[in-house]
């Protein structure tokens, strides 16, 4: 425990397929970068996080290997896992802090056991005394305005960039949730399929994110405008130039989320009744990058026939949440 009567440091991550965050209590959040590492292959050593190593996805050489430490919100390799968490407390010089500290970990639900507790190993070796790990979703739920400690049934979505987790929370916990591997990461994946098969034009995992981004949206929007997308011809593979319209890329998103809409389904029917009258009352709360996809709200209000809202800063939501958790501790 701490030396004397000093208050230890309490520090939260979220550890997200797409991004890591990391909220520091008195200093707010002082990290905010893509959950990406880069390689030097020969000496296997870090030469880039974050920010910096996303520039490289598409764009490395033989010598450099960009890897994403989380997949599908599963920790695809716990050495990268640690490298990146050491890198970014050098880079943030706060190594001091962790010693001693309360560190509590935001990690999708999809994560086993075994690797919590190599989380929760990893945390330990950087210094913190006392680690908690908690599921994002619940999270998420807390840091997007829903007061989860009210004895009464609230709905929450949370797309992230790996996993969409959709849970019912009451009384301070999760009473029941389901995982699916379709979120951000995968609308760019569809993005990048139908401009190949419609276009025959091969493009970056970056283009794809970029199209949904600025044309995707699931109801149609005011000054709707077409997108020129660069890439690689299939057929003569010289570079070459389209233009898609919002209306196509709406069509592509539509499929994915219809799938996150049918898996809510599932949960409402294994919802007790009670909490089912609740959530007919509150509705549902969607969070995580996916909730800033245009219209997504009115596509699920529309669906499911219950009132459906952004949570507050969506994207903050989780680290918000465990800023909000904090007092819990």
């Amino acid at each position: 425990m701490a030396v004397g009567n000093k208050k230890p440091t309490f520090l939260s991550m979220d550890l997200g397929t797409a991004n890591t965050l990391v909220y520091i209590a008195g200093q707010g959040i002082v990290y905010n970068e893509p959950s990406i590492v880069a390689y030097r292959i020969k000496e296997n050593k870090i030469i880039a996080v974050g920010n910096e190593a996303y520039k490289m996805i598409g764009k490395g050489n033989k010598t450099i290997r960009v890897v994403r430490p989380m997949v599908d919100g599963v920790i695809t390799d716990i050495r990268a896992t640690e490298a990146q968490l050491r890198y970014i407390f050098t880079k943030l010089r706060i190594s001091k802090q962790l010693k001693s500290s309360i560190m509590l970990l935001a990690c999708p639900s999809v994560i086993t056991e075994l690797e919590k507790a190599a989380l929760k190993k990893i945390a330990e070796n950087l210094g913190a005394d006392q680690v908690f790990v908690e599921e994002e979703v619940k999270m998420a739920a807390l840091g997007g305005g829903v007061n989860i400690y009210a004895p009464t049934g609230n709905l929450i979505v949370d797309m992230g960039g790996g996993t969409t987790d959709i849970a019912v929370l009451a009384s301070g916990d999760i009473v029941l949730s389901k995982s699916i591997k379709v979120a951000g990461n995968y609308l760019n994946d569809e993005c990048q399929k139908f401009i190949r098969s419609q276009y025959g034009l091969e493009i970056g995992s970056k283009t794809a994110e970029s199209i949904k981004v600025n044309v995707g949206s699931l109801t149609k929007y005011p000054d709707e405008r077409r997108m020129k997308v660069y890439g690689r011809d299939v057929v003569s593979g010289l570079p070459r130039e389209i233009e898609i319209t919002p209306e196509e890329v709406r069509e592509v998103l539509k499929v994915p989320v219809s799938r996150i809409i049918d898996l809510t389904v599932q949960v409402l029917e294994d919802t007790p009744p009670e909490l089912a009258g609740d959530i007919f009352r509150n509705g549902i709360t969607i969070c995580g990058g996916g909730a800033l996809v245009r219209g997504i709200d009115k596509y699920f209000a529309d669906t499911l026939q219950l009132p459906t809202k952004i949570g507050e800063q969506p994207l903050l939501a989780v680290i918000n949440g465990t800023k909000k958790f904090e007092s819990e501790i």
